[in-house]
Formats: C-alpha cells, structure tokens, sequence
C-alpha cells in the first residue's frame, strides 16, 4: 500500500499573518507536521503543497517535497479540498501511486508519528474509505433559534449526569485519512464508510490565535502524553 501525506500551507494568514512559518517550541510552525508525518511508520513520502516561497524552503530543510500551488487555489475563498485535489492530480502525474492520502493541517502540531499509523491501521482494520481525528465531548450544548432556546444533545427536563451520556466527539481537524476516490468523485476529504479516530484533548490543540501558539508551547515544552484518548 502505497500512502503519502500533504500538507496545505499557504503563505497568506488573515488573523495571524506568517502563522505557518512562526516559531513553535524552537521550530517553524510547519515543522512539527512535517516531522509527525516522517516518524509515521506508514507514510511513504510527506509533501507540501505551498503558494510562500520561504514556507517552500523551510519544508524542504525538514525534508518534505514541495508541490507549488497556483495563487487562485491559495487565497481565503479556496478551500482544502481544491488545494487537495491539486496536489494528489500533481502527484499521480509524476507516477507515484496513491492508495490512501494522509491529510495534516499544521495548524495541529501536537500529535505524534504514532497518532498517524494508529489512525491509518484503524482505517484499515475497520475497512472504512475515510477516517476523521475526533476528540471526545461531554459539553450540554444549546441553540437559540427565533429567540428560542433549544437543547441539542440532551433533554434538560431530564438531565443525565456526563458520563452517563452517549459518547460524542470533536472534529478536531489533527488527522484526515481518505482513499483518493473519496475525493476525486465527492470533493471532500470524507465519504464512503467514515471512522473516527479518537484523541487526547491536549493531542487535539488547534493554532488560530497568538494565545493557541501560547498553550501549545506549554504542552510541548511539558511533553504532555498525547497518544490516542
């Protein structure tokens, strides 16, 4: 089985300009991804598919292979999924074969070469098409439609104590794992028979804000255990 990994970085960042490329735990940003996805046991080759010539040359220093990304598939109205489809039609004309393709956003640094196999072997030993990173949730969540307040995931008349709910997740958007089918004929990164791969929460922590590169310095630096939940 031949598996790779991409992934999408572009140069620009409205909220946190440079983001990519900021400095996390002593190395860039992309860094901690790339470097997840060259300890996973199971991937074959890592890319990165980037618009940012300096993103282009740090990825190449941690030795993933570059895919360029044309501006119209990097700007904020693109979505993954063109920039995916770009990189996987990219990749197939050079002759590489793809069996499954690994989906890592650098936004989530705190997960582990480990975390990946473990997602990839649950994907295959469950014979699914796709596979999401999740973690769990225990939170009473509420709507207000037409100014009306509504519970959404328990009867507040008759309310459960938190452990006693069913189990419920978390997209955490650490790790997506989908056959390239999936994505050729459904445009998503997820289709067909769909796992869940549950994580840690700290293994969970996304980047979108100054105070995220804050908390995530924190957990790195204390090498909090992140293996799967």
């Amino acid at each position: 089985m031949s598996i790779i990994a991409i992934i999408p970085a572009r140069g620009g960042s409205r909220g946190l300009p440079g983001k990519n490329i900021r400095e996390l735990a002593n190395k860039p940003l992309i860094a901690h991804s790339i470097i997840n996805a060259k300890e996973a046991r199971f991937v074959d080759r890592v890319y990165v598919s980037t618009d940012d010539r300096e993103i282009a040359r740090i990825s190449l220093d941690y030795g993933a292979e570059i895919i360029n990304r044309p501006h119209e598939l990097a700007n904020d109205t693109a979505s993954s999924e063109s920039a995916l489809i770009h990189a996987v039609d990219t990749i197939a004309a050079t002759g590489v074969a793809i069996d499954l393709v690994v989906f890592l956003q650098c936004t989530s640094p705190i997960r582990t070469g480990k975390d990946i196999d473990n997602a990839i072997r649950k994907l295959n030993q469950e014979n699914t098409d796709s596979l999401l990173s999740v973690s769990p949730s225990h939170r009473f969540l509420w709507q207000e439609t037409d100014g009306i307040a509504q519970s959404i995931n328990y009867d507040y008349r008759h309310r459960l104590r938190r452990q006693d709910m069913e189990p419920q997740y978390v997209e955490n958007g650490s790790i997506y794992i989908f056959k390239p089918w999936v994505l050729k004929e459904l445009n998503n990164r997820l289709g067909g028979k769909i796992a869940l791969f549950p994580m840690s929460e700290a293994a969970s922590w996304e980047i979108d804000s100054l105070l995220d590169f804050e908390i995530a310095e924190s957990l790195l630096k204390k090498q909090v255990t992140v293996n799967a939940y």
